[in-house]
């Protein structure tokens, strides 16, 4: 039986045109975050699977790629409960590996700490489009920092780096946790109800308000509460303006509201505004949730106008590395939607900028050695002074090798004969 030649679903085999352009981004991605202090790090593709599976990883967790144990640890027979047959998982993000990374070194490690990871991550989804089972991450964190500096420090390197890849008119959204509570616990939901009331709250967008009220009375909430709830937000109505939202819930909601979250979110937008390097608005967003429930303040969101879905996220969750320690350290993090950058940029026809000249040297088949290394001797001072130079065997059909060759970006050929 032939094997197959397809990726597994949900993965795909990259061609070089799309290589060319995601070595490009991580290239702008990493010297951009480098700019503004973050410092690479590394961690494996696997975690032990409780760490991975510790409730807080909302719907990912459902989604996670779980490794069986190996040798003699597996034994199948014997085995009654999952714990039997797994023991490690595959990173379905790159927070819970930087927590853990956090937790084991911090006495290695400055503080505050400002992280940059790159790599993949894997998650057993429904594959659909920009979306895959296999994808790479781009994160930045800074650990340490409770203050609002750090939410002004991601939202600008995060923004600041999409500008640079070329996107405009693009919005940050922002929301806090503590708001979302404040706003359900004025309405009158209970506590132990919040995160049911949020994953409803979650698909405003694409239920609309009737829509949400259906799901949230079809849940047996009181119609009180509900009616309440949903008044809050044609309150708000279209006012996106931080400033002005804040004021607006702050009387609305009194005490419910602590005058010092409202304050925050408030100082945030007004530094980023006077600080922003590229072209994108701020804007408040209530149905903001985000489906991690390891958030615990601030959160926000990149829309692009263009996919017409979110292009990354992040928030505060500073209850994760006391997991491990048992003491909570004060962490933020943003995440860029890496794979969705990418299809816009290709999909738009995106040409890397400044790229050096890239030129073909074709040699005719049985070339004499000794000229082969005159050949290879004029490519080193090429590639020395900047161009890009391939050394290949010319082809029976040079028309087509030189079709191929052009759409791979080389614009010049030198052709050697054994003449």
């Amino acid at each position: 039986m032939a094997l197959s030649k397809k990726p597994v679903n949900g993965m795909k085999d990259i061609l070089p045109a799309e290589m060319e352009i995601r070595d490009y981004v991580t290239n702008v991605i990493k010297e951009t975050y480098r700019s503004f202090g973050f410092t690479p790090i590394e961690t494996p593709c696997m975690e032990n699977i409780a760490n991975l599976s510790n409730k807080q990883g909302g719907e990912n967790e459902k989604l996670i790629f779980k490794v069986l144990k190996r040798g003699e640890k597996l034994n199948l027979e014997s085995a009654k409960k999952e714990a039997d047959v797994v023991d490690f998982g595959m990173r379905y993000d790159l927070t819970v590996p930087l927590t853990r990374f956090y937790a084991n070194h911090a006495n290695e490690l400055p503080s505050p700490f400002k992280a940059l990871q790159i790599g993949n991550v894997w998650r057993a989804d429904r594959p659909q489009r920009g979306r895959y089972r296999q994808f790479t991450q781009c994160d930045i964190d800074i650990l340490g920092e409770s203050g609002i500096l750090a939410e002004i420090e991601l939202i600008n390197a995060t923004t600041t780096t999409i500008g640079r890849l070329g996107f405009r008119n693009f919005e940050i959204r922002i929301n806090e946790r503590r708001i979302l509570k404040a706003m359900a616990k004025y309405s009158g939901f209970s506590e132990a109800d919040f995160d049911s009331v949020f994953i409803t709250l979650d698909k405003m967008d694409k239920i609309g308000m009737d829509g949400v009220a259906e799901e949230l009375q079809k849940s047996g909430y009181p119609q009180e509460a509900i009616d309440r709830y949903l008044e809050l937000f044609r309150l708000l109505g279209d006012k996106k303006d931080v400033a002005e939202a804040m004021a607006l819930l702050k009387d609305t909601l009194g005490d419910f509201l602590e005058t010092e979250t409202a304050e925050n979110m408030t100082e945030i937008a007004n530094a980023v505004n006077a600080t922003k390097n590229a072209d994108f608005t701020l804007v408040f967003d209530p149905t903001l949730v985000r489906g991690m429930s390891y958030y615990t303040g601030t959160i926000f969101e990149i829309a692009m106008p263009e996919l017409g879905a979110a292009c990354g996220g992040g928030g505060r969750y500073d209850k994760m590395v006391g997991n491990f320690t048992g003491n909570d350290v004060p962490a933020c993090g943003f995440s860029i939607g890496f794979e969705r950058i990418i299809l816009l940029l290709m999909e738009s026809g995106f040409q890397i900028p400044e790229r050096p000249k890239k030129k073909a040297y074709l040699i005719e088949k049985n070339y004499p050695s000794q000229k082969l290394i005159e050949v290879m001797q004029q490519a080193k001072e090429e590639r020395a002074n900047g161009c890009q130079v391939l050394v290949v065997r010319m082809n029976k059909n040079k028309k087509f090798q030189k079709e191929q060759l052009e759409k791979e970006g080389y614009e010049e050929f030198v052709e050697f004969f054994n003449r």
